[in-house]
């Protein structure tokens, strides 16, 4: 049975407004989809860009396999992703016409083993959004506080 990874951007979530996610498939080299498994991949940083007709997951960290040998693949390196032609056409013309972004949101390994990413097309948050949606959470936290003591 294979562990299924989750490696979120909670970055992503607090400085950007989300409107609409797309999970896409990722283009790997040997050994990096061992790292993937072992959890050892983060995408805090990271954003993705078309170049050619083609979205491309940059600054994306995925570490080097511990047991790798001279075919181990690099840490940061472009990495293509893998979506349909129509979804690639309104991504396109969605971030040209309105400015918008796309941020990696979560990578993830499905059931057969084959990492993913949900990528989302996302607009910038204001200053004051941030501190509305920092705001709830503190909310939540105390009610849960108040819920837990009774």
């Amino acid at each position: 049975m294979l562990k299924t990874v989750n490696i979120l951007n909670k970055r992503a979530r607090f400085d950007y407004e989300i409107i609409e996610t797309y999970t896409a498939g990722i283009v790997l080299a040997g050994t990096e989809i061992k790292s993937i498994r072992m959890g050892k991949a983060n995408i805090t940083e990271s954003f993705c860009e078309f170049s050619n007709n083609e979205l491309f997951a940059i600054n994306t960290y995925i570490e080097e396999y511990a047991f790798g040998n001279q075919f181990n693949h690099k840490s940061r390196s472009e990495r293509k992703l893998l979506l349909n032609k129509r979804e690639l056409k309104s991504l396109a013309k969605s971030v040209q016409a309105k400015g918008l972004t796309i941020v990696p949101l979560k990578l993830f390994t499905n059931e057969k083993g084959m990492a993913k990413l949900e990528i989302g097309l996302v607009r910038g948050k204001k200053t004051y959004d941030k501190r509305e949606s920092l705001k709830e959470q503190d909310t939540k936290r105390d009610i849960e506080r108040i819920k837990k003591a009774f």
